[in-house]
């Protein structure tokens, strides 16, 4: 039978947790509220474009 080997972990996913845990303080954070209603009003304009400009 196969050893098994003790203490070892997921080591593909070890950099991305290092990697994501990490925050930078410079970074620019978006709140999610912000997302969602630029997204409703980018709607709202491709809407509005659409019936108002009839190609």
């Amino acid at each position: 039978m196969a050893k098994q080997k003790k203490g070892e972990g997921f080591h593909s996913s070890a950099g991305l947790i290092r990697y994501y845990d990490a925050e930078e303080k410079t970074a620019i954070k978006i709140p999610p509220w912000f997302v969602i209603v630029l997204s409703i009003a980018t709607m709202i304009v491709v809407a509005a474009a659409h019936i108002t400009i009839k190609l």
